[in-house]
């Protein structure tokens, strides 16, 4: 696209939603697809040919998940809650939510999160993360590592070995 063909502004939940689901490795999403299925993200800062943070509007049908717990070591993250009561997961344990209320992730502090909607209605909110590179993500829960390497992300197991 050429700086010309970016738009100047949009209806957001206009968007449309990102086609590939997720960027985990099949063998995850053999695992966990499922509750990642009724993940929706419409990729809001793509769309206008931002490089150096992402920004989505994410909806979470009922049972969905945002992401597997996890945590960055150079990525900050951002979200703030439009719609709905999702539960949000760190190490401290569950912390309801509702419209209204942000949570910010620092990079390097090892306190792994996600959303999980226990709700019966979507949930919706913004997420904003940067595109550090270099940044490793650990996932506590799940035999799963990532690293951000040349604007994409590697998967493996704990071990090292690739997915």
């Amino acid at each position: 696209m050429t700086e010309s063909a970016f738009p100047i502004a949009v209806v957001a939940d206009q968007v449309l939603p990102r086609a590939r689901k997720s960027l985990y490795p099949q063998a995850i999403l053999d695992v966990h697809g499922a509750r990642l299925q009724g993940r929706e993200k419409r990729a809001l800062g793509e769309l206008f040919g931002l490089q150096n943070f992402g920004a989505n509007l994410t909806r979470l049908a009922p049972g969905a998940i945002s992401a597997l717990r996890h945590a960055h070591s150079q990525q900050d993250e951002f979200i703030y809650i439009l719609q709905g009561c999702p539960t949000l997961y760190t190490d401290a344990g569950p912390t309801p939510l509702s419209p209204g209320m942000c949570a910010g992730f620092k990079a390097g502090s090892g306190d792994a999160h996600r959303l999980i909607n226990e709700s019966e209605s979507d949930v919706v909110y913004l997420e904003i993360g940067d595109r550090s590179e270099g940044d490793q993500v650990v996932y506590p829960d799940d035999d799963l590592q990532a690293a951000f390497v040349d604007n994409s992300f590697c998967f493996s197991h704990k071990d090292g070995t690739p997915y």
